[in-house]
């Protein structure tokens, strides 16, 4: 049948971006913890909310299961003589606490052994329960865990109580002087007496009756829902944002959502720094119209029940009210010059001390977004709006509005520039030079924007790899791996056809001779290309491409990432055709053969035997459309036409000696095959490639 279990670590209030690693972590944990003491359970979840973690099984089992163990010892042949048991057998069963007429015979292998077997009764789970305790608590991470008292042990807030049942019995243990019990509490406020605890199957019910909703689902279920309830009542809706959702959901324990109004004075503000103002520093839900538009209301959530509410949606008012006057004053103050004025004030501004101020910053990504024009092809008005925006991307970081909010940084610069009169397309690339901000984040979606995006990433980079700052193990402080898969994402997703050695070189440039690098040019290039293969891998590999493909495709170069995506597209759809054997096969050969090559030019006077003049005459004619094909990076073309030398190569190694003695003829078959392998590797190395 078993019993239930339910542990809880009370704790003060805790963050709330610490509660569901935690809750997930403990769950982990536990389920591998059952699984070596061999204790099974019908049921396993966990539950929490700011002031509390708890673990809840159900139909736990009373007894470990028992435990066989099968110890190998001494080959038979060497355990026994004439039948009889030799000294290594019975020093084997000595040292195992067994008798020698206990040990068994199996084989292992082709040899037979004698085993002692082992038998352990299960210990009963109360024992196990009272050990696990202080090992779940004690196993849990938290992002910067306090101590408190004069106590060694850290958790993510002080340990102010803790419940241990296994049906109705108390699990005793101890844990940072505290001893584990029966008694809980519920809502701070609203339920101030201690709550016991008969048995774990009373823990869902007492909590929600002392105004505490510990399962989570159940509790974001419940705010969504009455969020939208009063969002729909007012004429309104609200928009879906899992992030803000998740976040009010660990701040409370008992949810109540309210409505509150903002004058519409303040709808003259740009929707960015309402939306901020709400959702950033307050938690609020911003309602929106169906156009999108928003309503000056808002949406928060109490920590309590629904008494007093006309109360609590004064103080948010009241509260919200600051914000929004704060930032109209802001808003108002920045407005007395036009965006062009600050750019100056940059030069207070350091980007790194090692790399001087933002205003050089802007300075480089401007030389950048002129060669990033001349690179990508871009016309003449793409480029004039590319270089009007990198004077100004950044002169929004000087704003009262970005100085206060500084999420809003871009934001406001696109808002600026178009109220100091530059053109629309130049405010959207101050805006999208930022992006992506994010794992996820929309990308630029304007030519000068991604030029600019590019420049300012790059630029970083560069920066940092040659004053020696680069990402180790989880240390990323400047979010180069980020940016790396940024410049990445936009390159492969717009088509853009770049050298990567070229840009990080011209990178470079900008700082030589104005700061101090740590550095050489060659190996800033080395590493940052290695740094940028490391991201174009996991791209391809989080689209699908298999390992094998990948490392064939980034074998054969990866200076240019748009070209190395549709490289591994073209590989990854002819895999799938019945020609790729043949393919697979002619390069094989000829690579290996090939390796032996000195030199790469075919003289077709040293052609002898009338298949290799018939393979040459065909790998020439696809030489020809191979320029055709590399031109359009139509790569499943050129495949498909390298695979027909299957049969004339066939026939070539049917009919000749490549290795002969005659040295003048021996190199021209083996550069023949070295032409045949670089047509090949133009699109990956099919070495690497797995045959399935």
């Amino acid at each position: 049948m078993g019993k239930d279990y339910l542990l809880e670590i009370g704790v003060e209030e805790m963050p709330a971006r610490f509660l569901d690693p935690a809750l997930a972590e403990l769950k982990e944990t536990v389920t591998g913890f059952f699984r070596e003491q061999r204790l099974s359970y019908k049921r396993l979840g966990t539950y929490g909310s700011p002031r509390r973690l708890a673990l809840l099984v159900e139909g736990l089992a009373e007894y470990q299961e028992p435990l066989e163990l099968e110890i190998k010892g001494p080959a038979v042949k060497v355990a026994y003589k004439d039948g009889a048991p030799t000294r290594a057998a019975e020093g084997f069963a000595r040292s195992q606490g067994v008798s020698v007429s206990e040990l068994v015979q199996k084989a292992a292998g082709h040899v037979e052994y004698v085993f002692a077997v082992k038998r352990e009764a299960g210990r009963p789970a109360r024992e196990v329960l009272a050990e696990a305790g202080p090992y779940l608590i004690s196993s849990l991470h938290f992002p910067k865990p306090m101590r408190w008292g004069d106590l060694e042990v850290r958790f993510a807030r002080p340990i102010r109580w803790i419940v241990s049942l296994f049906d109705r019995d108390i699990v005793e243990f101890e844990f940072a002087s505290l001893k584990a019990g029966r008694t809980t509490y519920g809502h701070r406020f609203l339920s101030k007496e201690p709550i016991t605890l008969n048995a774990p199957s009373e823990y869902l019910d007492k909590m929600k009756n002392n105004y505490v909703m510990v399962e989570t689902a159940e509790r974001k279920e419940t705010i969504w829902r009455q969020v939208c309830e009063l969002a729909a009542k007012s004429g309104g809706l609200v928009e879906e944002d899992d992030d803000l959702l998740s976040e009010v959901n660990n701040l409370v324990e008992y949810p109540t959502a309210l409505i509150g109004e903002f004058s519409v004075e303040y709808l003259k503000l740009p929707k960015e720094v309402l939306v901020t103002s709400m959702r950033e520093h307050q938690r609020y839900f911003p309602v929106t119209g169906a156009d999108g538009k928003l309503h000056a209301k808002f949406i928060a959530v109490k920590n309590g029940a629904a008494d007093h509410l006309e109360n609590v949606r004064t103080g948010n008012e009241k509260v919200l009210r600051a914000r929004l006057a704060d930032a109209n004053f802001f808003y108002q103050e920045d407005l007395k010059a036009p965006l062009a004025d600050k750019v100056p004030e940059l030069k207070k501004i350091v980007f790194h001390e090692s790399l001087g101020t933002v205003y050089d910053k802007m300075m480089r990504v401007s030389n950048l977004a002129r060669y990033l024009a001349d690179a990508t092809g871009a016309g003449n008005s793409d480029r004039d709006t590319a270089l009007r925006a990198s004077c100004l991307a950044k002169a929004d970081l000087v704003s009262s509005m970005v100085y206060e909010f500084p999420e809003l940084q871009g934001v406001m610069g696109r808002e600026y520039a178009e109220l100091s009169g530059e053109g629309k397309s130049v405010a959207s690339a101050i805006y999208e030079h930022y992006l992506p901000r994010f794992a996820g984040d929309k990308l630029p979606e304007s030519l000068p924007g991604k030029i600019l995006s590019i420049a300012d990433k790059i630029d970083t980079i560069v920066g940092c790899f040659a004053i020696g700052i680069q990402p180790s193990g989880s240390q990323d402080p400047y979010a180069l791996r980020r940016q790396a898969l940024g410049i990445s994402h936009i390159i492969m997703e717009g088509g853009i056809n770049l050298s990567l050695s070229d840009l990080i070189k011209e990178a470079y440039l900008g700082y030589e001779g104005k700061v101090q690098l740590k550095l050489s040019p060659e190996k800033v290039c080395d590493e940052v290309t290695e740094f940028f293969k490391q991201r174009l891998r996991a791209i391809l590999i989080d689209q699908g491409f298999s390992y094998d493909i990948v490392e064939a495709v980034q074998a054969a170069g990866y200076d240019n990432l748009s070209d190395a995506l549709l490289r591994a597209g073209a590989l990854a759809e002819f895999r799938k055709e019945p020609a790729f054997g043949n393919l697979l096969t002619a390069f094989v050969r000829a690579n290996n053969l090939s390796k032996n090559a000195t030199i790469n030019q075919v003289n077709p006077a040293l052609l002898q035997d009338q298949s290799e003049k018939a393979l040459y005459k065909r790998l020439t004619e696809i030489q020809g459309q191979a320029k055709l094909y590399l031109e359009k990076q139509d790569y499943r073309s050129l495949l498909s036409s390298i695979a027909t030398l299957q049969d004339p190569l066939d026939k070539f190694f049917n009919s000749v000696m490549v290795m002969v003695e005659d040295e003048a003829v021996r190199h021209n078959r083996l550069a023949l095959l070295l032409n045949l392998a670089a047509l090949v590797r133009r699109v990956a190395d099919l070495s690497r490639v797995v045959v399935e």
